[in-house]
């Protein structure tokens, strides 16, 4: 598996461009030092840009020449550079005004700065913060994972959630009513993500514990997650990764265990289809929602 694939396994929600104009663009923000103007006839203040101060004038020349190398082998057409200054934005709470609770059949999903309303009770409240790193649980990949787990999941289940992010499916399946969860990810942020979700639903520590790190490839947290003692794996994640992941979620599940993937793109669903057979399970269900994939096997 290469880097790249590892920094992908755990993608929620798959980034939608325009039309291909032939054109490449390529974004990039430094910091302002605080209290700092510009001086010295400069047009732009100091800046701060890998932990060193320099100036606007630096960073536009070294660009520049950047882009000269470049032309020197291949055509870059017009090779043209924008500055910009933004706005100062509290980034890390703006994207909040486009994320509002939702439905998935009878649970809500309820962002921390909402409430519910009267017409709600009964269903199961999920309240989620996901951040800006992870997940809410609107995608349909996650829908389709948390749909099998409500069909899946037992008063005696034990979970293992490979990829968990803000930890919404290991939540959900310790409210259908399973015994524990175990989730692993390959992102620190993970670890405050999982741990404001799971105190903003009441759920204890050591009924939903977490593991950073590649349950792939690392030997130590695959016996940190346990062998054989999981009666389902679920993981929400790209095909590609499901491919090397899946002969290695054998050895976690018991006998009989459920394997519930997703997060695979309609087209791509074959090769999981196969991984799973390629490594001993039975596949139970392939199910579509959008143009999205979620296959269901057992070991």
């Amino acid at each position: 598996m290469t880097s790249l694939e590892k920094e992908q396994m755990f993608v929620d929600i798959l980034p939608e461009g325009p039309e291909d104009d032939g054109i490449a663009y390529l974004s990039f923000f430094v910091e302002e030092m605080e209290g700092k103007g510009a001086a010295g006839g400069s047009a732009y203040p100091p800046l701060f840009v890998n932990g060193e101060e320099t100036t606007g004038e630096a960073v536009l020349e070294n660009v520049k020449g950047e882009l000269e190398a470049l032309r020197a082998f291949m055509d870059i057409g017009e090779g043209s550079v924008r500055v910009e200054e933004t706005q100062d934005i509290d980034w890390i709470n703006n994207w909040k005004q486009y994320f509002h609770q939702f439905t998935i059949d009878d649970v809500l999903v309820i962002p921390s700065w909402e409430e519910a309303s009267p017409e709600d009770t009964g269903k199961l409240i999920l309240h989620i913060d996901p951040g800006t790193a992870f997940g809410t649980g609107m995608h349909d990949t996650t829908q389709l994972c948390i749909r099998a787990l409500r069909r899946y999941v037992t008063p005696e289940t034990t979970l293992l959630d490979v990829g968990t992010g803000s930890g919404i499916l290991s939540i959900l399946s310790l409210m259908f009513g399973a015994k524990k969860a175990v989730g692993t990810d390959l992102d620190p942020c993970a670890v405050d993500a999982v741990r404001e979700n799971r105190e903003a639903n009441g759920i204890r520590e050591e009924d939903f514990c977490l593991i950073i790190g590649n349950i792939i490839t690392e030997k130590e947290i695959q016996e940190q997650a346990g062998y054989e003692c999981y009666d389902i794996v679920a993981a929400n994640i790209l095909a590609e990764v499901l491919v090397p992941l899946t002969p290695v979620i054998t050895g976690h599940l018991i006998k009989g265990g459920i394997y519930i993937t997703s997060g695979i793109i309609e087209g791509k669903e074959q090769i999981v289809v196969e991984a799973a057979k390629a490594a001993g399970m039975e596949v139970l269900e392939v199910n579509y929602q959008g143009e999205w994939v979620s296959v269901v096997a057992r070991k």
